[in-house]
């Protein structure tokens, strides 16, 4: 008897390793397994993987979560993909052999590079045609490294032979037995080669990065059916549906679908994405990507990354050892009134969006004898909320449209004193969802859209729950006083370089 198709598979690949998610054909999550991989630093500033072992973990991954669950390759609708995004790497499609280890999103190997653009007056138009801003952070320099140093190297190695791709395309083309190579439009704009304008490769572009056209793989939108699994992997093929970068998949998951929504990821570092619409906004504090693209329709993004959010707090806990736990900062700041003009401006590895300034290092100002180590928390935890709105602010004054709703996930949101002073300080509804693995379930909804198991995206908001509302209860007039005291402590530390 032929078995039906009830379940979702998604590979969440990140940073720090693979996950394998096993869904119902409702969305909601069965169970998941996890595969940790090596990292590994040749140079000071340089961080790599190695790209077997990461294909490798998604297949244990996948097999330990079907044989968990009992369900067999009959029974999955289709497999869908999250991944580290900027992450870089080429390969031989004749053996199949990357050329080198993964170059990381994380890797500074590529500045030299920038700073010869920069010093070439060709920043501006990079940051034209891409919407990002110049930087090694980005897939272009990582490639146009691993060519100068090891494909131009080697006279055995054929440019013909090689192609590029971010993670996605790597599991695609590996999990398609090498017969697709492709990417999407999220991924594809976070290389620093994609004209978000054209929607295409750029030629300009890949020569300045000493490139081939050859090299890239085909884009296409991020609700594909990018093929079918190989041969051995599965007892019988699977479709590969459902691709997006695991920031813009966790926006997705947060149905950010109407201009003006926006999702902040609170983790180390905090990420914030704004929905602009259909067309691109020219930013010049923040940049401009693709969010997700759906057949023929594409959605633009405003996203600026903060350095240090959450990574204050395990400052403050385990270097400064003032307390000893986030439970323990969370309830001193919420014990006190306010800070008593206390700001902690945690530039601790400088200043990242929008005020781009590496040089900088932290400070604490306003300290007086009836400091408490209670105002100290309650700075630490402002200083996220401040550090997400000066984002904010730059989004809403760049774009002109209106901040409908803030959609926050990640460990931290937890804090309900921190999510009631982000909704205050913004004045903005701040929602916190019960959704789980929401970079999983976003490839997971793209991929159900790609099959034809849900039709639209009202079919997807139908399966939204949101856990809590925070709604701004500060009046204005002490909303402004402590919002201008720390954009006047910032301005105080970028004078302080001069």
């Amino acid at each position: 008897m032929k078995e039906t198709k009830d379940y979702f598979l998604t590979i969440d690949q990140g940073t720090s390793g693979t996950k394998a998610l096993v869904f119902t054909r409702d969305g909601k999550l069965l169970t998941r397994h996890d595969e940790g991989h090596q990292q590994f630093y040749p140079n000071p500033g340089w961080v790599e993987h190695d790209p077997e072992e990461i294909y490798d973990n998604t297949v244990k991954a996948i097999h330990a979560v079907l044989k968990d669950t009992g369900i067999s390759s009959q029974q999955i609708i289709c497999l869908s993909v999250s991944n580290q995004r900027e992450t870089t790497l080429m390969w031989n499609k004749v053996t199949g052999k990357p050329v080198m280890n993964a170059v990381v999103w994380q890797c500074q190997r590529g500045e030299e590079i920038c700073d010869e653009l920069t010093k070439a007056g060709r920043a501006p138009e990079i940051k034209e045609k891409t919407g990002l801003v110049l930087s090694p952070y980005f897939s272009a320099a990582k490639a146009c490294w691993i060519m100068d140093h090891c494909i131009d190297t080697d006279s055995s190695i054929r440019k013909e032979d090689i192609l590029f791709g971010t993670v996605d395309s790597y599991l695609i083309w590996r999990l398609t037995g090498g017969r697709v190579h492709a990417t999407e439009y999220s991924n594809a704009s976070r290389t620093q080669l994609f004209n978000i304008h054209t929607l295409k490769w750029d030629a300009q572009l890949l020569e300045m990065f000493h490139l081939e056209i050859s090299m890239m793989p085909e884009v296409l939108p991020s609700n594909s059916v990018f093929g079918e699994t190989s041969h051995g992997l599965f007892d019988t093929p699977v479709a590969v549906a459902g691709v997006l970068g695991d920031s813009h998949a966790a926006f997705f998951a947060q149905n950010c679908f109407q201009t003006g929504m926006a999702k902040a990821t609170y983790g180390t570092g905090s990420s914030v994405m704004m929905n602009i619409g259909t067309k691109p906004v020219e930013s010049g504090s923040v940049v401009t990507s693709i969010g997700y693209s759906m057949d023929d329709e594409i959605v633009y993004v405003l996203e600026g990354n903060i350095n240090s959010t959450g990574a204050t707090i395990k400052w403050l806990i385990d270097d400064i050892e003032l307390f000893d736990s986030p439970i323990e900062v969370s309830t001193l700041a919420a014990s006190v009134p306010d800070t008593q003009g206390v700001y902690l401006v945690p530039a601790l590895t400088g200043l990242s969006a929008p005020h781009w300034n590496s040089e900088v290092r932290g400070v604490l100002t306003h300290l007086s004898r009836g400091t408490k180590k209670s105002h100290i928390a309650r700075a630490a935890e402002e200083s996220i909320v401040y550090q997400i709105m000066d984002v904010i602010t730059v989004m809403r004054e760049e774009s002109g449209i209106t901040l409908r709703e803030l959609r926050v996930d990640g460990g931290p949101t937890r804090d309900d004193f921190l999510m009631q002073f982000q909704a205050d300080i913004g004045e903005v509804p701040v929602v916190r969802t019960t959704i789980e693995e929401l970079s999983a379930t976003g490839a997971m909804y793209m991929g159900a859209l790609a099959c034809g198991i849900w039709k639209s995206l009202s079919d997807i908001e139908a399966l939204r729950e949101e856990q809590k509302t925070f709604s701004c209860a500060m009046t204005s007039e002490h909303r402004k006083m402590n919002y201008d005291g720390w954009k006047k402590a910032v301005r105080n530390l970028l004078h302080s370089q001069l």
